[in-house]
């Protein structure tokens, strides 16, 4: 079941926009990747993931020591932000 966030909750956060941005773009990246890309520190990025984890608009996969998040395109609120993130930003 789906935590029920409001938006203001999940998308207040400059740090959890900047992350919901790389991974709607990249699609899967280990957190490793996400610390590089964001220039954010490991406890801000995992607390983060944790929120979207919760919200189910991002999908942890575990392959043995590593996980993999990947941003879930079948969420119709993930998919509808990742089209308002691309008109924003001017992809569409």
């Amino acid at each position: 079941m789906e935590n029920k966030k409001s938006k203001e909750d999940l998308l207040g956060s400059r740090a959890r926009i900047k992350i919901l941005k790389l991974l709607a773009e990249k699609q899967e990246l280990s957190i490793s990747q996400i610390i590089s890309m964001t220039n954010l520190n490991y406890t801000i990025v995992k607390k983060h993931l944790d929120i979207l984890k919760s919200s189910n608009f991002v999908q942890e996969k575990i392959f043995g020591r590593i996980k993999i998040y990947r941003y879930r395109f079948e969420n119709i609120r993930a998919k509808s932000l990742k089209t308002f993130i691309d008109i924003w930003e001017g992809n569409i």
